[in-house]
């Protein structure tokens, strides 16, 4: 079952980052296998490292919340917080970088019809690489959705506003954040 864990960094953390970056990467190897998604998120003008996102498929909420625990930058206080949230993978079009588009609301009632990649049209917009909608974790309410696309923030932000609103039925509120797609270089 695929969960979104979100880290966001603590100010001031890039040099450390960088001295902990191969204890980072030698525990994603472990993981390989099981990271749908990953990278960081960066400032706006990519210079500097502002968080990070991975979508890992594991066998349960403890498992993620594991993974998040004892990734190097979390263990050695290099994160301000983590969230760990339950997924549902939509589109996966192996983005390499773009722009996170996230947005949250209230719990509202998962159906059929509101978790499903048709909800995307029969052709979504190509620039769209990455969708998954947040739920809770028996999957009876969406609370988000999560995406990458390969576009500015205000087109990234019009790409995904009408999916989401249809999952909601009113407007949601997103952030866009530039993201690169994560891994040993």
């Amino acid at each position: 079952m695929p969960f979104y864990i979100h880290a966001q960094d603590r100010s001031g953390v890039g040099a450390e980052m960088l001295r902990l970056s191969e204890a980072h990467w030698s525990y994603m190897d472990r993981f390989a296998d099981r990271l749908i998604l990953r990278g960081p998120t960066l400032s706006d003008d990519g210079s500097e490292h502002t968080g990070s996102i991975h979508i890992l498929d594991v066998e349960n909420r403890a498992s993620a919340e594991r993974f998040a625990a004892e990734e190097p930058f979390w263990v050695a206080g290099l994160y301000e917080r983590v969230n760990t949230t339950r997924t549902v993978v939509l589109l996966h079009r192996q983005p390499n970088e773009g722009m996170l588009v996230s947005g949250r609301w209230p719990p509202k009632p998962l159906t059929a019809s509101n978790a499903s990649p048709q909800l995307l049209g029969a052709n979504p917009d190509g620039r769209l690489k990455f969708v998954a909608v947040l739920v809770d974790d028996n999957q009876s309410h969406t609370t988000g959705v999560i995406s990458i696309i390969t576009a500015l923030p205000s087109e990234a932000l019009r790409i995904i506003r009408p999916f989401a609103d249809q999952l909601t039925g009113e407007p949601v509120a997103f952030t866009a954040q530039r993201w690169e797609c994560g891994g040993r270089r």
